[in-house]
């Protein structure tokens, strides 16, 4: 069985993101009924009386909040449900507007592929050389820092517009344009119409057979049925961080090595994969010892892959604690960016501001990595984004929503690897020391 054929067997964690009313929850919605995954009873309870009679509000059926059906906005990340007969899929729903991009991160941080919505009657589209919504420019960059390994840009409401071929025509080459820009991994760029369910379950067409808007390619979700599953980094070198030690009783189930270490080291699988025999480095100490035993989920010995939980006992006893990792031995060296040294103890790294106090140099934030928490000073800051021309900007602070570029100086040394290798070990989640509100999200360099 080839990729493409595993891919398809995998459920597709998606998000839909973009600017403000760009029609996210419409678009989830329409998928959820076209592919017959809404229930009729569900159907009345969002029908609005218009008009022309009953109309069905498509984006109640994920904005389950009361103040989103009082405010018609999304405020939380909505996650629902379907499946085609080619594929499963789960869809988080993220917030448009600028205060909310905290959960619009926390969406993307486990995503596998993200549709940016365009709104066509927000822009000039008559103009060639149009400019995008910033929201939309910032939530194509966060996807991409996020290293969310595919995006689909869909330009909604062309139906709504005099020359929906020549409003696509410009959009899309504005889009394709930035994405270049900012090397975003682009897989498409589709016109749709959510309200009318043109182009996302089924090709539009005009009389006759034409082409919708001149695009003759698949519809949004024949793309999305097609699209690689990100999965857990199974290729990279074995990691797992110590999430529970659990100190073994004098008697055991059947199968449970006790002969070796009296302990077991619970977690999940972060990367590569772990069996008995294999040397691993505890860090941040940096001891070394062999695997006695894996165990399952069920205390049944045998190898785990990424992306499940193991029980590991070591051949000897040696200093792990909660948040410490258990990784794959290197002799040779490591491309740690803060190892056991303790006076490699800084971070660099590009940090997406989701405070409403801005980011100053001298603060103080706990930084939580796996499930360890150390305190990190901020000592500076680099640079500033500039979400419009994605020029690195001086600055000496981060306004809220912003992106930059920081230097942390960490109270303890952390295992930490360059993001770009590594979703799990790569990133930091900055909390507020007094009011443990959720300040930034940061992705090592």
């Amino acid at each position: 069985m080839d990729s493409s054929q595993n891919d398809q067997k995998t459920a597709l964690r998606f998000i839909t993101c973009g600017s403000v009313d760009d029609g996210k929850s419409t678009l989830i919605g329409r998928l959820l009924v076209d592919s017959r995954a809404v229930l009729q009873d569900q159907l009345a309870g969002v029908q609005r009386k218009g008009p022309d009679g009953n109309t069905v509000d498509l984006a109640l059926l994920t904005d389950g909040l009361t103040a989103e059906r009082e405010q018609g906005i999304t405020i939380d990340v909505a996650y629902r449900y379907f499946a085609t007969a080619r594929r499963k899929f789960i869809i988080g729903d993220a917030p448009g507007h600028e205060q909310y991009t905290r959960n619009m991160v926390t969406a993307a941080s486990s995503a596998d592929a993200a549709v940016v919505l365009v709104d066509a009657t927000k822009l000039d589209w008559r103009d060639p050389a149009l400019q995008l919504l910033p929201q939309t420019r910032r939530h194509a960059l966060l996807v991409s820092l996020l290293r969310v390994p595919s995006v689909v840009f869909a330009i909604n409401k062309l139906d709504a517009v005099a020359d929906p071929k020549l409003a696509f025509d410009h959009i899309a080459a504005a889009l394709r344009s930035f994405a270049g820009a900012a090397r975003i991994a682009l897989q498409a760029v589709v016109p749709i119409s959510a309200l009318e369910g043109w182009n996302v379950a089924l090709r539009a067409a005009h009389e006759g057979g034409a082409a919708w808007c001149g695009y003759e390619g698949l519809s949004l979700l024949e793309i999305l049925e097609r699209l690689p599953s990100a999965g857990f980094d199974a290729t990279q070198p074995f990691a797992l961080a110590v999430q529970w030690v659990e100190k073994l009783a004098e008697k055991q189930p059947a199968g449970t090595d006790t002969s070796q270490g009296r302990r077991v080291f619970w977690g999940r699988v972060a990367a590569g994969g772990v069996q008995p025999g294999q040397q691993v480095t505890v860090m941040p100490g940096g001891q070394t010892a062999r695997v006695a035993q894996v165990l399952d989920h069920a205390r049944q010995p045998r190898a785990i892959l990424a992306g499940r939980s193991a029980g590991i006992v070591l051949d000897r006893e040696i200093d792990v604690s909660r948040g410490d990792w258990l990784l794959a031995h290197e002799p040779e060296g490591d491309d740690f960016e803060a190892a056991a040294d303790p006076g490699r103890t800084t971070l660099h790294g590009t940090v997406a501001w989701m405070d409403d106090e801005p980011l100053v140099a001298g603060r103080v934030y706990w930084a939580l990595h796996g499930h360890r928490w150390v305190k990190a000073r901020v000592r500076r800051i680099v640079h500033r984004l500039d979400v419009n021309t994605l020029a690195e900007e001086q600055a000496d602070e981060l306004a809220p929503n912003a992106i930059g570029h920081v230097e942390l100086a960490l109270q303890q040394p952390l295992a930490a690897r360059p993001y770009a290798q590594s979703r799990s070990m790569g990133s930091l989640v900055l909390v507020d020391t007094a009011s443990n509100r959720t300040s930034g999200a940061l992705l090592v360099r």
